[in-house]
């Protein structure tokens, strides 16, 4: 492994755990720092195209260290291309690129054989706040939703597409992996609609890691072991995405929070676990868009969301 990989790997964990030590999740700070540009979105490229996996964290959490209200990044080049230029004195933000390589190699026996290679890279992306003399359409806020009816809605079709077993009934919302079904308490059990959609979208992510989807295992035993921990996380960091997909406000639990030692400790143990889970989390995500192709109930404004979120899972590999 090389030394930029390991020091991309480290700077990204110990960031996320200086937040969690802080009690503080690196995912949620948008909504926590009470944004003000309008709904939360995924930080965007300078195409509009939504970035993914480790990207978002990273550059949510330098929006709001640094105060940025506008969602769209780019790097010096691509600001030089548009006739712009970054101010003198800032200090860009890290994205990383995942791709690989393919070398021929030589066993014991002298034999060669085509080994491939994984391997991540980081660089150097600036805010549009960071730049001046771009296009005035980069300076524009996000678009707001016009009606908290019509995100409703919006996250309703979404989740009627993926087909899931949901049963409303008791206090708890949880997925059940035997059953193979979400349970979840009715809306009115919920302060607010948002919280609710929210929470089913924690629930939904569980429900991509069946054995006939996704087949997600952390090789977890028991509740609250490390397996445990990092299917919550992968959960927390796929929901917080979807949220901003779908416009609609996370539902902080207080169950989730005596997570937070247990992601501590996954994490120091390990730097790429926050990549990882990450990248989990993506292909949750894009698992449930995939579903939205195919079913009657989605909307014009998810087939847009799934759009993007497609074209941008192969932009730029993981990032």
């Amino acid at each position: 492994m090389s030394n930029e990989r390991q020091d991309v790997y480290t700077r990204v964990t110990n960031k996320i755990i200086a937040d969690l030590e802080q009690g503080v999740r690196t995912w949620m700070k948008p909504w926590n720092a009470g944004h003000t540009a309008g709904r939360i979105t995924r930080p965007l490229r300078h195409n509009g195209i939504p970035y993914s996996g480790i990207n978002i964290l990273m550059l949510w959490a330098e929006d709001m260290d640094k105060s940025f209200t506008a969602p769209t990044w780019m790097t010096f080049r691509q600001a030089l291309e548009l006739e712009a230029s970054v101010r003198k004195g800032e200090k860009g933000s890290l994205v990383v690129y995942a791709s690989s390589i393919t070398r021929t190699v030589e066993d014991d026996k002298g034999e060669e054989t085509d080994r491939e290679i994984h391997y991540m890279k980081g660089y150097t992306v600036f805010n549009v706040e960071q730049i001046e003399g771009l296009p005035e359409q980069y300076y524009g806020e996000p678009e707001v939703p016009t009606t908290s009816v019509e995100r409703i809605d919006h996250a309703e079709a979404f989740f009627n597409a993926t087909k899931a077993d949901i049963r409303y009934r008791g206090d708890r919302a949880f997925y059940s992996n035997d059953g193979d079904y979400i349970q979840m308490p009715t809306i009115e059990a919920f302060r607010d609609a948002e919280s609710f959609y929210a929470t089913l979208a924690h629930e939904e992510t569980h429900w991509t890691k069946h054995p006939k989807r996704l087949d997600r295992n952390f090789g977890r035993k028991v509740w609250g072991d490390e397996g445990y921990a990092q299917e919550e996380l992968v959960a927390e960091l796929a929901s917080a995405v979807l949220c901003a997909d779908l416009g609609i406000t996370p539902e902080v639990r207080d169950d989730h929070a005596a997570y937070i030692a247990n992601w501590l400790q996954v994490l120091k143990s390990d730097k790429r676990a926050i990549f990882q889970a990450a990248s989990h989390a993506q292909r949750a995500v894009e698992f449930l868009c995939a579903l939205q192709e195919t079913a009657a109930e989605a909307t014009l404004q998810n087939g847009s969301i799934c759009s993007q979120l497609h074209a941008g899972s192969h932009k730029r590999g993981t990032g």
